[in-house]
Parts: structure tokens; sequence; C-alpha cells
């Protein structure tokens, strides 16, 4: 009796109750569309790092800069920050091979360099992997040519978008079997490392900083940060390679400062060529040894992130180590969606305010409109939950029809922007929105939220007209009539 009561009362009072439909339901559309936006770019940059480069989890040392894997996440100060090497890495192996959960295990040495191949100079991001487990982890590592690279092998991949970038600007293609020369150079003095290329592969679902990953073995990339390797690696570098790679830019290309040991007898720069080229039998590598910058977790699914590193960090917080999230140690891109969401519902939260006090002043109307209606009903007994109800079924009704109406046109949006097939010329957006081409995805759960987003507004809306609603008297019906 009361659901058919309030029909009524909504048909008898079709246009202010329109108005209220079309507030709630944009409001229902905006926050349909703009979430489903942000989740598929979450979705996109979770499937692009956790499955081609940070896993679930990584442990870093702890500081007081949020790092990700190749530096840190303040752009100001990432030019002069330098990544802390692991302490007591393999106690800290030890224990998070012991969790329960794990998937895979691996470890990574990063670093910063520019790349010279066939007469291009470009800056690029070292990744020094283990490459018995790297490649394993990370299913979303596709080769292209070559081979992946062995472990305790020294050599470099490369991938296919720099390989072409290469072949258009110096018309070549980069060679399986070529070499690259890596170049550093800071207060350490200056480094240089001629690297095999072995392999040229692509990520499956590039973020924005991929492509410009190289993938290495670790010493290279320890050789030119010039990170002292670890006593327990066994690992020695002869008094002519520390020489070398130790000396000032101007020490290299001087003779007079080698001339006091023979050394070499005629620096020159085909010397140092054939020094570089010299360093192929792997003789100093090694994968196992040395120092690390991470150490990144794989997780069995249907294991939640945030209490597996909740319990990880309590048994690493004595090894002045830290266990962070995807989203951080893959860095600005994903930190910088996550502020995007906040401000969009920030942004939101005062539309539903704006909205919810238009739609109020509209109930409040009706209910002015009706004090006869609703004075008669409490002068025949009706009860104050009685009229309560009435008031707060009608509103419901009104935000369900209204939510149903802002997904609704939601999905008309969705496919509609999907068959533009609207291409995204902004780097940065299309890595954020996961690809190229701008293409949305229905999420359910975007959608229940807007629904019950809908609903909520809708009870919000009932709240003020119902203690308005509850003041009216008998007498004041009487008195109208």
């Amino acid at each position: 009796m009361l659901f058919l009561l309030a029909l009524r009362n909504i048909a008898k009072n079709k246009i202010n109750n329109s108005i209220i439909v079309i507030f709630i339901a944009v409001i229902c559309f905006l926050f349909f569309i703009g979430n489903s936006v942000i989740e598929k770019s979450n979705i996109s940059l979770n499937n692009a790092f956790v499955e081609s480069l940070t896993g679930d989890v990584v442990i870093q040392k702890k500081s007081d800069v949020t790092m990700n894997l190749f530096g840190a996440n303040t752009p100001v100060i990432d030019a002069y920050f330098s990544i802390p090497v692991l302490p007591s890495f393999s106690s800290i192996t030890e224990i998070v091979s012991a969790q329960d959960g794990v998937s895979g295990v691996t470890s990574q040495v990063s670093g910063k360099a520019y790349l010279d191949l066939l007469g291009v100079r470009e800056s690029v991001l070292l990744c020094g992997a283990d490459a018995q487990t790297y490649f394993s982890m990370f299913p979303g590592i596709i080769l292209k040519e070559g081979r992946f690279l062995h472990n305790n092998e020294y050599g470099a991949m490369i991938t296919a978008e720099r390989a072409e970038r290469i072949r258009n600007i110096s018309g070549a293609y980069p060679n399986i079997g070529g070499t690259l020369l890596l170049t550093t150079g800071g207060t350490f003095g200056f480094k240089i490392m001629e690297v095999p290329i072995v392999g040229i592969f692509s990520y499956q679902n590039p973020g924005l900083f991929m492509n410009d990953i190289i993938i290495t073995d670790p010493q290279t990339v320890r050789v030119l940060n010039s990170i002292q390797v670890a006593a327990s690696s066994d690992v020695e570098l002869s008094d002519n390679v520390l020489k070398l790679l130790m000396a000032d830019i101007d020490d290299v290309f001087n003779i007079s400062a080698f001339e006091e040991e023979t050394l070499i007898e005629e620096f020159s720069v085909d010397a140092l060529q054939s020094w570089l080229a010299d360093n192929s039998d792997n003789s100093y590598m090694d994968s196992k040894g040395g120092d690390w910058n991470f150490i990144i977790i794989n997780l069995k699914k249907n294991i939640n992130v945030k209490s597996f590193i909740n319990k990880l960090n309590k048994k690493l917080d004595a090894y002045d180590v830290v266990a962070v999230d995807w989203r951080t140690s893959a860095g600005v891109s994903t930190i910088l969606l996550l502020l995007i969401q906040v401000l969009f519902n920030a942004g939101m939260f005062l539309v539903c305010v704006a909205g919810i006090i238009s739609a109020i002043n509209i109930v409040l109307i009706s209910v002015f409109r009706r004090t006869r209606e609703i004075g008669t009903l409490r002068a025949i007994g009706a009860s104050d939950i009685y009229v309560s109800s009435l008031i707060l079924f009608e509103n419901i009704i009104l935000s369900v029809i209204a939510g149903i109406t802002g997904i609704f046109a939601g999905l008309l949006f969705i496919n509609w922007i999907n068959g533009l097939s609207f291409s995204i010329p902004n780097e940065l957006i299309a890595s954020l929105l996961g690809g190229e081409k701008l293409y949305l995805i229905f999420i359910p759960h975007v959608a229940l939220f807007s629904f019950l987003l809908a609903v909520l507004s809708g009870v919000i809306v009932s709240i003020y007209p119902i203690i308005i609603t509850l003041r009216i008297l008998p007498v004041d019906a009487v008195r109208q009539g």
C-alpha cells in the first residue's frame, strides 16, 4: 500500500521529480565514467608493471625519499639521488623466501647511463638483473630477436622500440652479437663499458619509461655505478681494470698517467676498444655476488598484497629495509594516477553536495505543496514512521531510476567513445590509459558503486524534508481547507 501511494505521488508531481532524477543521474553518470577511466588505467598500469618490471612487492633500503626501481619519486631531486644498496642481502632473501604466498623472488641493481649505438647517443635506464630468476618471473617481457640473457653472462638486451628508433635515425638496425657502449661520469670518475647485444625484447604492456630500459648483467651496472662488490662474491678486478675504470676522464686520454706502470705500452682509443672487447670472457662476472638495490617478489593468486607487506615489514624492520607495493616502485606515473583519482573523487564530492542541496530544495517545495495531504494523513492516525517512510520511498524510487539511467547513459558513452578509436597524442596520458588508442571497458564494481551512490543521494535528500514533514500538524490541513 505504501509503495503504491509513493508511486501515485511521484506521478502527480512529474516535473519536480524529473528534475531530481536528472540531478542524481548526472552525478551517477559522472562518477561512473570518471572512475571507469581511472580504474581502467589502474588495471593497465598494474598489468604493465607487475607482469614486466616491479612484481607485486619490492624490498628497498629505508630512505627519507620514496624510491622507484630507477631513482627517486620526487623529480626535483632525482638527478642528484643515488639508489642505496640493500644491507644483509642474503639474510633478507632467506626471510622473503620463507614467507607463505611467495611464488617468485629475483634481484635487481639499477643505474643510469648514456648509450652509444650506431652513432646514436641516448640516455638509458639500466636494469642489472639476476638472469637465473628474472625472466621466469615476468611473462610480460616478450623476446623478439636473439635470446634472453643467461646467468653469469656478460651482455645486454635492448627493447624493440629502441632498436626501431635507432634504425630510423642511423639507417641501420642493431644486430644481435653487435656491441653497444655504456658510459657514466661522476664523483668516482669516468666509466665506459662495451657490452654485447644478446637479445631484443618488448614489453607486452609498456609503461611510461619502460622502453628506456636496457636489461644487462648486474656486474656491468655495478661497475658503472662504482659499487664495490661484496667480498663474498669472489669477484676480482685486475689492477689494469681498476686503474682504467677509476681514472678521471682527463687521465684516460693522458698517456703519462699510465707511464709509471707497464699497463699499456701506448694508450689509444683503439687500445681502449680492444680492452673493452676482451672482457667478453666473463671471468669477473658473477650475478649472484656483489650488492643489489632491490629484491622483487611475486605473490600467488588471492594473496592480499597489503596484508603481506605489513607482515613482512615487521620481520624486516631490524634490517633497515622496507617492502613497498608495485605502485610505489613503478614511479611517478602510478603515483600521479592515484593523485588524479583522489582529486577527481574530491571534485565529485563537491558536485554531489551541490546536486543534493538542489534536490532537497525541490523536495521541500513538494512537501509544502502537499501540506493538506500530509496533515490529513496525520489527522486520520498515520504515524510518524508511516509519513517518513512515504517520503523516503518516493525519493529512493527516484534515485533508483536515476541510478539506472546514469549507468545506462554511461554504457552508451563508453560504446560511443570506443567506436571513435580516438588516438592519444600525449605519451604520459597514453601510458596512464594503457595504450595509444582510447578504449574504455565496463567495470562491474564501479557500476555498483555508482548505483549505490545514486541511492545514497536519494536517502540523504530525504532527511531534511522528512524532518519538515513531521512538523506538519492536522490543524494545518484544516487551515488550507
